[in-house]
């Protein structure tokens, strides 16, 4: 239950502090903090709850990081279901506050995206699907083996949540304008409740693409990583 909890918590703080910088900080008149801004706004997230849980739960906070550490060998798969449980609550609840926040300002339209993640019509670049499930599926491959390399025993102790960190910001960087950047199922989902309409009916592919995503590049870390020389 404790490491549920933190992965609750976890999940929240990344979800509030994330997606709430996209919706209230990103185009703010004069002082916004634009597409570096809400890059480096996810990376801290991850960074500052790692250090804060990452000795009670591992400091996961996606759906798909947790499966693709138990294709890594690296987590039960006996976990695997109330973690993802914890993280998607966590994602809603930060969802529902975050709206709650954004609410308070007049003529605000929950409608109009609430940072959710899509494609086509709905990508901030009008990518299309297969570029935006590519995207999300290399990113997140990308973003396990960086966990996986970060987090072994023989690399250096005691900064994995400074590389995890700076590896999601780096990775906004890259796909915001693609998919408004998911790579995490529970982040997507947070917001897209919310949101509803074309969100919810686009919510697929933001479960799909990372989980694949996290397999391949778990399994590419246990190919890799288990050389000698």
């Amino acid at each position: 239950m404790k490491k549920c909890g933190a992965e609750f918590f976890g999940t929240f703080w990344l979800v509030l502090g994330g997606c709430g910088s996209a919706v209230l900080a990103a185009a703010f008149p004069g002082l916004g903090i634009g597409l570096l801004g809400v890059s480096l706004a996810f990376g801290l997230t991850v960074l500052t709850m790692a250090f804060a849980i990452g000795h009670i739960s591992g400091c996961h906070l996606n759906p798909a990081v947790s499966i693709g550490l138990w294709a890594g060998g690296r987590f039960p798969a006996n976990k695997l279901l109330p973690y993802i449980v914890s993280q998607v609550l966590g994602a809603i609840v930060a969802g529902g506050v975050l709206l709650l926040i954004a609410s308070g300002k007049a003529g605000f339209d929950v409608s109009a995206g609430f940072a959710s993640n899509g494609y086509g019509a709905y990508s901030p670049g009008g990518y299309s699907l297969p570029a935006a499930l590519l995207t999300e599926v290399v990113m997140t491959m990308m973003f396990l083996l960086v966990i996986m390399g970060a987090t072994d025993k023989r690399a250096p102790q005691g900064l994995a949540p400074i590389a995890i960190g700076l590896c999601l910001t780096l990775i906004h960087l890259i796909s915001i304008p693609v998919t408004n950047t998911s790579v995490n199922p529970a982040r997507s989902t947070g917001v897209a409740v919310f949101a509803g309409g074309w969100a919810v009916t686009q919510l697929w592919l933001f479960w799909v693409a990372p989980i694949v995503g996290a397999i391949l590049g778990a399994t590419a870390y246990r190919f890799i990583g288990s050389a000698k020389d």
